[in-house]
């Protein structure tokens, strides 16, 4: 599932989460952290993870990997560092925005042009619509990255369900 460009590693969500990552994850929930992630992160993350061989990104010890889209309405080919972890032979991201009110650019980018490149891997996504295999997929989500709990916390008070969505290689 790698190749030459692939800075993609398989990430069980059935390991424990340590205590930095639970601290670091809590920091994420932090307002100010949400202001950098928002600002100033997804703009620094693919460049940081493109020179570093997708070694490096300021999730730090969150497995990240750069998510390639084409824009919805534009065309144009866009780079997003997503948080990610493996369900079998699915990748699943999620499409929380640090729990604001509107959904990622990339995820209404990736409903217009399904075929996205995902770690340097051609993938297919699909956003993930039945509720009990959402229940199951928040499950793993949250081992992963504790704060997606407070993300969708913040997302409802705004009645915003956050979108799951699996990748598929083509």
């Amino acid at each position: 599932m790698t190749g030459p460009d692939s800075h993609l590693r398989y990430v069980d969500p059935g390991r424990p989460t340590g205590v930095f990552a639970r601290a670091y994850s809590a920091l994420a929930c932090t307002r100010l952290a949400k202001f950098i992630s928002r600002h100033i992160s997804w703009r620094l993350d693919p460049y940081l993870l493109r020179v570093s061989r997708g070694r490096l990104a300021t999730t730090l010890v969150f497995p990240t990997a750069v998510l390639e889209t084409r824009g919805a309405k534009s065309g144009a080919h866009r780079r997003n560092a997503i948080i990610y972890f493996n369900d079998g032979d699915r990748v699943t991201i999620v499409a929380s925005n640090a729990g604001d009110s509107r959904h990622p650019a990339w995820y209404h980018n990736l409903r217009a042009h399904p075929d996205v490149v995902f770690g340097g891997i051609a993938m297919r996504a699909v956003s993930v619509d039945d509720e009990e295999d959402r229940k199951r997929l928040w499950i793993l989500a949250d081992r992963i990255f504790p704060a997606f709990a407070t993300y969708r916390q913040d997302a409802a008070k705004v009645n915003r369900t956050i979108p799951i969505v699996q990748l598929t290689q083509r």
